[in-house]
């Protein structure tokens, strides 16, 4: 299964610049005719996890930069996401649908992505997070 790079940038930790990177990534994952939820859960984890770079791991640092990487086979998209933070720790993440943590207004990007991707990773210390989502075969 041959993997080819649709995306490989990297931006400025703006995150006023997020919205139209992420509007540039969905236009060309469009081209290649992936089915509506599935593009649905790209753009939102897409979204989350850059976000998350840009604000939690460069601290929007604007001379640090995040680095996409998106590649697309016949049979599954993966997107890695890395910034230059000092990393995290992911198992200290706290549950968004937990009691204490339901009305919160923030920090439900990462478990966005846990139940909409197929497989994450986060490698690099935390550093990088590596989605895959399988695509619908017809």
């Amino acid at each position: 299964m041959s993997l080819n790079a649709i995306v490989d940038e990297k931006i400025p930790s703006r995150l006023h610049m997020v919205p139209a990177f992420v509007a540039s990534v969905v236009k060309k994952l469009r081209d290649i005719q992936i089915d509506e939820d599935t593009l649905f859960d790209l753009k939102l984890c897409l979204h989350e996890a850059v976000v998350n770079a840009v604000k939690h791991g460069n601290k929007e640092k604007s001379d640090l930069t995040v680095h996409v990487l998106v590649k697309v086979s016949t049979k599954e998209i993966t997107m890695e996401i890395s910034d230059q933070g000092q990393g995290f720790d992911f198992n200290k993440i706290p549950n968004p649908t937990t009691e204490d943590n339901i009305g919160k207004l923030h920090g439900r990007g990462v478990y966005l992505i846990l139940h909409s991707m197929d497989h994450v990773r986060f490698l690099n210390k935390g550093r990088t997070i590596k989605m895959v989502k399988a695509l619908r075969q017809e």
